[in-house]
């Protein structure tokens, strides 16, 4: 029963919020959306620019292994 009573009190609990969204509160509701836009885009921002350098390292670094593991079979190939 209590689940079936969580689940009542949920779709409640959504249908009141979505109502006051819509109804009593949309300019504060539309204010409040269009205000995170631009630290979202901001971080959002930051997260690709890091996740670029990291791309950029992780490339050099695959290169250098590759070149060192090129040099050490050419050493063994000499012996």
């Amino acid at each position: 029963m209590g689940k079936f009573l969580a689940i009542l009190i949920g779709i409640v609990a959504m249908a009141g919020g979505v109502y006051l969204a819509i109804f009593v509160w949309w300019r504060e509701f539309y204010e409040l959306i269009f205000g995170a836009i631009p630290p979202l885009l901001f971080f959002i921002g930051l997260i690709a620019f890091i996740a670029g350098i990291s791309s950029i390292k992780d490339a050099i670094r695959t290169k250098k292994l590759e070149t060192e593991a090129e040099e050490e079979t050419e050493e063994e190939k000499k012996e």
